[in-house]
């Protein structure tokens, strides 16, 4: 709830397909893509874009890209002129570096010696501004202030170990590998084919899909096509089955002949993977899967930890922000508590041409919620939330609550206290802003006109989310030079993952 006027934003989303068999394809490939970016769209909402290729020898590019919302940014007959691709690459974006504006939307095409390549990136370079002048250096100029078309010309200079006449693709990714160490995810279309990339440290994620058709026989499917998202939750909506995560350091191609992966590119000895806790926390949907566990179950984990750390005398438990309902029904069950719903949302309050006024004003939160009295009035309410940033939204939640008839207000906040900036793919505010870091943190109860407020530990949640990874061995559970799994925690302790350059 905290994040709907934090300023605190979600990355970009990136997806991809590549239509099986012979082409020309049969399969509405433009369709597929944004379609995969509408379920995606809870990642971005500044600007969306497509680029789609004949994959012929050499490949026809269209393009088509518009602010908004994809379905504001895409018209039907717009759509029209992306139907003969036999594959493509999409991407809907919120602004971590360069502005809101049509030039920063991706993805980039930019001419190689060898064709045109295309880029979608998903991150932040965290040394994007020496990357910035050694490009320049080199005589390459940038038209925008995106990381993302920083990428697309480094990947655009030859490796030093290249022929002149033969592009290695997996060598120009891998020396952009070497530049930079985190974080990007990336899909880069050339010709017939789609690299899936993800940095060695695996800090925002990517998933790779099965586009399936039922066949004849019972439970027979064939494979039409092959899909990559940043997020699993895409695949359903379009027909396609999760097939698997793309490794931190791995580079993959996805062709019509299939899926297969070419190289991994380690990190530094020792070092474990940084994958965005935040992810699990707040910006994936629920039914998304990262190291091979539901998002859903386990914010539900978080809830049952908060309530082990966190309990309290209290009658009913209940959340505001839909995001934090798995931790509120966790919480629930661990205290023994029922859980109730103790607000119903107007979700058409929005923009409207009734200007404000002082009454308007002073009814506040009460245009975007009414009570639902029965179930709470006269009770002691536990209400789960998934961050207080800072600390200016939950406080007219709990006045309402309280003149509704509720005794005591407790919350719990299924995640630790944010009290750093995040250089790697998410907009916090600043240092300042957050409310951990003010003075009023040491009452932040009596702030917000709380009974009591308790955070997950970072301990706690660090425990809920690797408690659930799929193993691969307790050997490399056990051994830090093979640890397969580890998260950035950087918002919460201010430990980055890799030294900042700024």
């Amino acid at each position: 709830m905290e994040f709907e006027e934090s300023g605190i934003g979600e990355e970009c989303g990136v997806f991809g397909c590549v239509a099986a068999g012979e082409w020309p394809t049969q399969l509405e490939v433009a369709q597929i893509l944004t379609l995969g970016l509408v379920a995606l769209q809870h990642r971005g909402q500044e600007s969306a874009g497509i680029v789609m290729s004949t994959g012929t020898n050499p490949p026809t590019y269209t393009t088509l890209k518009g602010m908004g919302l994809v379905n504001t940014a895409f018209k039907a007959e717009d759509l029209l002129k992306l139907r003969n691709g036999n594959l493509g690459i999409g991407h809907t974006r919120y602004s971590t570096t360069g502005i809101s504006e049509l030039q920063n939307c991706q993805p980039f095409v930019v001419d190689t010696l060898h064709g045109k390549i295309a880029v979608a990136h998903n991150g932040e370079l965290v040394n994007a501004s020496a990357l910035r002048k050694k490009v320049m250096r080199h005589g390459v100029g940038l038209s925008t202030s995106s990381d993302s078309e920083l990428i697309t010309q480094l990947l655009a200079l030859t490796p030093p170990m290249e022929e002149l006449d033969t592009p290695d693709w997996v060598a120009r990714i891998k020396n952009l590998m070497t530049e930079t160490p985190t974080s990007y995810s990336l899909l880069v279309m050339y010709k017939d084919v789609i690299y899936a990339v993800r940095d060695p440290y695996g800090n925002r994620p990517l998933s790779v899909g099965r586009l399936v058709s039922e066949g004849k026989g019972a439970g027979e499917t064939d494979t039409e096509g092959w899909v990559v998202s940043s997020e699993s939750c895409s695949f359903q909506s379009i027909g396609a089955r999760y097939y698997r995560e793309v490794q931190p350091g791995e580079i993959i191609q996805i062709s019509k002949n299939g899926v297969k992966s070419l190289s991994v590119v380690p990190r530094p000895e020792g070092d474990p993977p940084a994958f965005c806790i935040f992810e699990y926390v707040y910006f994936a949907r629920p039914d998304s899967i990262f190291e091979g566990q539901m998002v859903y179950t386990v914010r539900q984990r978080c809830g049952q930890q908060l309530a082990i750390e966190a309990p309290t005398d209290a009658d009913v438990v209940s959340t505001v922000p839909e995001s934090a309902t798995p931790a509120a029904l966790g919480y629930a069950q661990q205290s023994g508590l029922p859980y109730v719903e103790v607000l119903c949302k107007n979700r058409y309050v929005g923009r409207t041409f009734i200007q404000p006024n002082t009454r308007l004003r002073q009814l506040g939160v009460a245009k975007k919620f009414g009570a639902l009295t029965d179930n709470f009035a006269g009770k002691r309410v536990v209400l789960v939330d998934d961050s207080i940033v800072r600390g200016n939204t939950i406080s007219p939640i709990i006045k309402l609550l309280k003149e509704a008839g509720a005794t005591e207000v407790h919350i719990r906040v299924a995640s630790p206290p944010i009290r750093f900036p995040c250089y790697m793919g998410i907009n916090i505010p600043t240092k300042e802003e957050l409310i951990a870091n003010k003075p009023e943190f040491e009452d932040i109860a009596g702030y917000i006109g709380a009974t009591s407020v308790r955070y997950l530990s970072v301990e706690g949640l660090v425990s809920a989310v690797q408690s659930g990874i799929e193993s691969h061995g307790k050997e490399e559970r056990i051994s830090t030079k093979t640890t397969r799994f580890g998260h950035c925690t950087a918002c919460l302790t201010g430990k980055y993952p890799v030294e900042l350059e700024w």
